[in-house]
């Protein structure tokens, strides 16, 4: 197999992962935060809870988790073909 291939196989495991990540956040704080009564809710910044903990601050961590991942893990992977043009 190509080694592009490879890297391209491995990298799509890696978006698969976190976005596996990002479901159990999200679905983790808003039906973990989100069961209770409405009287019993918390707030934050006039926001229930759940809601900013699962959408606002889940989006930020997972900006940041891509962004260190593209950094750390992903290679740059020439498009071109390695034994010469291809007719």
């Amino acid at each position: 197999m190509d080694k592009r291939f490879r890297i391209a196989h491995r990298e799509a495991w890696i978006g698969v992962i976190l976005v596996v990540i990002n479901f159990i956040w999200w679905y983790g704080f808003g039906y973990g935060l989100g069961s209770a009564k409405v009287e019993q809710y918390s707030y934050i910044f006039g926001l229930p809870a759940w809601f900013f903990y699962s959408c606002i601050l889940g989006s930020i961590v997972m900006i940041v988790l891509v962004i260190l991942t593209v950094k750390l893990l992903f290679k740059d992977v020439p498009f071109e073909d390695e034994e010469g043009d291809v007719k």
